[in-house]
């Protein structure tokens, strides 16, 4: 078979063998749970606006309805508040308004009654405050757990390869850099896919909350952005993922060898989140491969990115990509048949043993 079928044969093989997985469908369910949790919890928890009681024919009424308040016309409003039926009561006192209440006045009523100061915005198109720090945090969250996660789980296939010798069979059947590629290919679709879906459950989840129609505008560009950005750096990753199963024989050993990767993996991630307010700072990290899939999509989202920097930046990161694979692969070639003991970087890289095959 040519390269091309090989490719899809080990690819479809991956991916049958993760779809049947209960740890990977569990994983995911959490994850699409947890979003749309994070999505909706905060809006049903804060309630629906204060109910408060008033005398008939008050002069509060009709600034209170105007303030969106469940507003009860009684014949006794005190009465009604200590019954428990009504958050407050505002009555007449000297010709000023007085809350009633059994505790604390609700903020909403209080508000509604207060005078509003005039107001001007000299940057009414800023990103809220709260928004400027979770955007930032959930691009750089989803990457770096995603490529982790798939990541460690490619090691994990190889690793398991070479113990039951299942290798062996598969390096005769395949050329190895197939192999290697379809392992890539495959946790890319499931991680896109897993992605995809967690995006989804997102953008259902807010439209519950008060900030939807402000607020998801902003993510659109950003998110759209996101994807190429994601498959293109989870690829350079994967593939030193694969090479890192390659240079081990046991599973418990995944984690030093894979150290390396790790740390890079962990870097940006830290770094995006703690220097999202530094623009000089966030430009260089928007070019850096590693930290450009995250980096690069919140410029977009806060609107500090020129319309040409996403396409340089997606460039550099496409070629960072293409070099992990070409670097990844010569490692895997020259690992994958080593089973007496770890292979060390170096040696794997000197060993050309499988580049024939």
């Amino acid at each position: 078979m040519n390269m091309l079928e090989a490719v899809r044969l080990v690819a479809a093989r991956e991916l049958k063998v993760k779809l049947r997985d209960k740890t990977f469908l569990i994983s995911t369910l959490f994850f699409l749970l947890f979003a749309f949790g994070s999505s909706v919890l905060p809006a049903l928890f804060a309630g629906g606006p204060s109910s408060v009681a008033v005398a008939q024919g008050s002069p509060y009424e009709g600034k209170l309805r105007d303030a969106g308040l469940d507003v009860k016309v009684v014949a006794n409003p005190e009465q009604t508040v200590r019954d428990g039926d009504a958050d407050a009561a505002v009555v007449d006192k000297n010709a000023q308004p007085e809350v009633l209440a059994m505790k604390d006045a609700p903020s909403d009523v209080v508000s509604a009654l207060s005078v509003q100061p005039a107001v001007q915005l000299l940057d009414p198109d800023a990103v809220n405050p709260v928004a400027a720090f979770l955007v930032p945090f959930m691009f750089a969250l989803v990457f770096f757990f995603t490529s982790l996660t798939f990541g460690i789980q490619i090691a994990q296939s190889v690793v398991e390869e070479k113990q039951t010798r299942m290798v062996e069979i598969l390096v005769a059947a395949v050329p190895v850099r197939a192999l290697l590629i379809g392992k890539v290919a495959a946790g890319g679709i499931l991680a896109l896919a897993q992605v995809a879906l967690i995006a989804v459950v997102t953008v259902t989840g807010a439209q519950f909350t008060d900030d939807a129609d402000t607020l998801l505008p902003l993510l659109g560009p950003a998110m759209s952005w996101f994807i190429p950005f994601f498959v293109l750096g989870f690829i350079m990753l994967a593939a030193l993922w694969a090479a890192v199963g390659a240079l081990v024989n046991r599973l418990e050993d995944v984690g030093n060898a894979g150290m390396p990767v790790q740390l890079i993996v962990m870097l940006p991630f830290f770094l995006v989140i703690f220097l999202n307010d530094n623009p000089l700072a966030m430009r260089i990290l928007s070019y850096v491969p590693f930290s450009a899939p995250t980096a690069m999509p919140v410029r977009l989202f806060d609107g500090s990115a020129a319309g040409w920097e996403p396409f340089v930046s997606l460039v550099i990161l496409a070629l960072a990509a293409a070099g992990a694979l070409l670097i990844g692969a010569r490692l895997y070639e020259g690992s994958l048949l080593r089973t007496n003991a770890r292979t060390s970087w170096s040696a794997a890289w000197r060993d050309r043993e499988l580049r024939s095959i």
